[in-house]
This record gives structure tokens, sequence and C-alpha cells, in this order.
């Protein structure tokens, strides 16, 4: 009964990487990034464009350089959004939950879908 378990739990694991695998490869290149406040949008940057960009009233900063937006700044005691990193692939997103602020990598070909 033990190696069936753990014939069970390394399947449970492969299946669990492969479909990882797949959700990463998935994702493309960003355009934009969008960044929100209490879920309103407050400002949209392109990643081809670099610069630094103070965000909400000053308490963070943000980075954009090399088609990658990271927070390089934040006043939060925690500064866990400065520490997420860098994004650039659709879906993305860096989260200051102190200040309900939410940097979201959109990508080009995204937008409203109207149904008829």
């Amino acid at each position: 009964m033990r190696i069936r378990d753990l014939i069970l739990i390394a399947s449970v694991l492969v299946v669990a990487l492969i479909a990882l695998l797949v959700v990463e490869l998935q994702k493309q290149p960003g355009a934009e990034v969008i960044v929100c406040v209490d879920g309103a949008e407050i400002a949209r940057y392109s990643l081809a464009e670099p610069g630094t960009y103070a965000l909400n009233g000053g308490t963070n900063q943000l980075c954009i350089e090399n088609g990658a937006a990271r927070m390089v700044d934040a006043s939060c005691p925690d500064r866990l959004c400065v520490h997420q990193g860098s994004v650039s692939k659709t879906g993305q997103v860096i989260t200051c939950l102190p200040y309900k602020l939410t940097v979201t990598v959109r990508g080009a070909d995204e937008g409203v879908d109207l149904v008829g």
C-alpha cells in the first residue's frame, strides 16, 4: 500500500507540473500595464517606453525598462510589492495590499469583446 501511495503522489505531482508548464508557455509578452487603486484604473503605461512613475500619491514607484515593469520603491512596512520582482507577460500582477494598488500586465490584442 505504501508503494501505491508514492506512485499516486508522484503521478499527481507530474500532472500538476505539466499543467503549470502549459499555462506558463501560453502566456504572451505584454504590451502595457494597467495601474489600479481600490479597483479603479488610475494609469496605463506602455511596456515599450522606459520610465519611472510615482503612483498613488508617491507611496509607490513603478519602473518600466526592457519590456518589464517592477516596483522599485514603496512606503508600506512590508514592501512585498518591491520583492515581487518584474512582470512582463500577460496576466502577471504586482500587488501592494496596504495601498490597495495593483499593476496588471495586459497584452496588445486584449480588448472588449462584444456579444451580439
